[in-house]
């Protein structure tokens, strides 16, 4: 027997405000239809003034541990995926940590921009198969709103704000593709594509936050090529094909993107899990957002088979698949 990684539950949380298109006609040489045609956003959610990341992802997990009838003292490991923390540090997970009134274990950040879950999730499974932790929960939560250079229509009108969550617990498998819990898990980078999709601020440079820098068409090239590729790499170590898929849960940041890596996967797009018209980019959020929408809507099923994939600055991409 060996020991498997195993969703609990999930959770997610929105801020109140939604802004939908049409706001940004105000300010920019843009429409509604010209970003819903570009990208297959419609609205997205920012955060209130003084709203922090660690506020969002405090409310997520919160939701997780109500969902699994856990307390907080329950967890062993919390590790959260952002690239939006509320200071240089402490990190983001160490404050969420105190939030919940969790008076054990150990908490800190990854940072792999919009495929930051995907890398915390494979951190979070590590933890478990190496016996340093048996629960943890896996937050990502962002405020991308915070670093918009709301001048530039390539970029502002893409991302939005949120946080998503999912506990896992270790339960015994016997080492096959049948197992429940995280089956693979495939992970890369290339810092030599760093200036396609970067923010022009930091600590050790402007001593500010800067903002998010994206040369659009680049990024969406290197999208479809790699995420096609990672997906069929984690299958691969899991020893299933794209006919095993029972659902697709991308990276939501491009409806032609999560399209285009589809049609490569050749699955159909009733088996995509899709949340971007309503909630747009949410980096590192938006896997477990919508990992927990479609859950809450019930539409896995225990033993579908789920992959996730993403891709982000650095650049950083790679995927999961698991046994739901």
């Amino acid at each position: 027997m060996i020991r498997r990684s195993v969703i609990r539950s999930t959770g997610h949380y929105l801020p109140e405000r939604v802004v939908e298109n049409s706001h940004f006609e105000q300010t920019l040489d843009t429409t509604d239809a010209w970003i819903r045609d570009r990208t297959g956003i419609e609205r997205r959610h920012f955060a209130a003034e003084g709203e922090r990341t660690s506020d969002l992802a405090i409310k997520a997990a919160r939701a997780a541990l109500d969902r699994a009838g856990l307390a907080a003292n329950d967890i062993d490991a919390i590790v959260v995926a952002t690239s939006t923390p509320d200071l240089t540090f402490p990190s983001v997970a160490t404050m969420v940590q105190a939030g919940l009134g969790m008076t054990r274990g150990f908490a800190f950040d990854v940072q792999a921009v919009c495929a930051g879950f995907v890398f915390a999730l494979a951190n979070a499974d590590g933890l478990i198969r190496s016996e340093q932790a048996n629960r943890v929960l896996v937050i990502g939560a962002e405020t991308f709103s915070r670093i918009m250079d709301w001048t530039d229509r390539g970029t502002c009108v893409l991302f939005g704000d949120g946080a998503g969550a999912v506990i896992i617990e270790v339960a015994e498998g016997e080492g096959t593709s049948d197992d429940r819990g995280v089956l693979a898990t495939d992970l890369n980078s290339d810092g030599t594509l760093r200036d396609i999709l970067y923010v022009d601020g930091g600590v050790g440079t402007t001593g500010t936050a800067g903002c998010l820098r994206m040369q659009g068409n680049l990024v969406f090239r290197h999208a479809v090529e790699k995420l096609a590729q990672t997906a069929h790499r984690v299958l691969d170590k899991a020893g299933l094909a794209p006919a095993d898929v029972d659902w697709l849960v991308p990276h939501q940041a491009n409806l032609r993107i999560i399209t285009a890596t589809a049609n490569k996967m050749h699955l159909p797009m009733d088996k995509v899990v899709l949340t971007v018209a309503d909630h747009g980019n949410t980096s590192a959020a938006s896997i477990p957002l919508a990992l927990s929408v479609a859950d809450t809507a019930g539409r896995f099923q225990r033993g579908d088979v789920i992959v996730t994939e993403a891709i982000g600055g650095g650049l950083t991409w790679g995927s999961v698949v698991l046994r739901w």
